[in-house]
Order: structure tokens, then sequence, then C-alpha cells
């Protein structure tokens, strides 16, 4: 009983001691107070250094791979869902063959800022595949937009190999 009470009490001022602003004990003081220091500019460049330089070739460097992705056979529907932080575009496509991997909509650049364009983009297996029925070949993908993104659009467009679908903003 003597041994709890001595190591209660021990443990009990060890830790009360953190408690005081000034004490070395207490974590909260192990750093002094920040303060502001200039920064000595040794470079006249105006380049960021946490941007790599992309001439350099180094021992492991590689190649960019090729793009083997086509366009979808045919857009089949096309939905906007909204969100709180913006939207959902929601498009659905039938592939030419079953198999298709790595679907993306792919942003397109165009004149007209109130336009967005995706492309549906699938990769297809290198081997030959089975055409197979359409529900085997329905293609799924999404992606989302922020408010900011939306702002000004009036039209959002997604492009396949042998249609377009398109959604105007109400």
């Amino acid at each position: 009983m003597r041994k709890s009470l001595v190591i209660f009490l021990v443990g009990t001022l060890a830790v009360s001691s953190c408690g005081f602003r000034d004490s070395r004990v207490n974590p909260l003081n192990w750093f002094g107070k920040s303060r502001s220091v200039e920064v000595a500019s040794t470079s006249t460049e105006a380049t960021n250094p946490l941007i790599p330089v992309t001439d350099r070739i180094g021992l492991f460097a590689r190649a960019e791979a090729e793009d083997k992705s086509v366009l979808a056979k045919e857009i089949l529907a096309l939905k906007v869902e909204p969100t709180p932080a913006g939207a959902i575009i929601h498009a659905t496509a039938l592939g030419a063959r079953q198999g298709a991997h790595k679907l993306a909509l792919r942003a397109i650049e165009t004149e007209d800022p109130s336009v967005l364009e995706y492309e549906f983009r699938v990769i297809y297996p290198e081997s030959a595949t089975q055409t197979g029925s359409t529900h085997s070949r329905t293609l799924n993908v999404a992606v989302t937009l922020s408010k900011q993104d939306l702002r000004g659009t009036k039209l959002i467009r997604v492009k396949g190999s042998s249609n377009i679908r398109e959604t105007r903003r109400r």
C-alpha cells in the first residue's frame, strides 16, 4: 500500500510540474517562440526548385509510352448529376468488343470557353476478344467537376467514334 501511494504521489508531482508556464519539463516549452529571418538569395534565376528539369536524362529514364486508347464505339447516355461541391458527369458507352479497360473521359480544348468537351477513351486487349452481347460491352465512366470548373459552362459534350452526346444547362 505504501509503495503504490509513493508511486502515485511521485507521478502526480511529475505531471503537475508540466503545468508551469516556464518549466523545462513542459513539452510545450521545448521550442522557443518563432521569429522571422530573412532568406539569403544566392540564385539570380527565377526557377522553381520543386519542378524538375525535363531535359535531364537519368539512368532509369524511360520514353513516354504511346497512347493505345481509342474512342468508344457509341455514346449511349450522358447525365450530369449535381453535388454540393459541383457535379458528376456520368457517361455510358458501347464498346466495339469485350475486354475494354482503363476507361477515361479526357478533356478536349475548345475555342468556346462555355463548352466542356470530352472524349470517351478505352483501351482494348491486344489479343482478339469476342464481340459479345450489348450488355457485356456496356461501359460506364464518370468524372467530377468543381463549381469553379463549371462556372460559365453552358454545354457539356462527350464524343465517341460514331456519335456525340451533349447536354445543355437549363
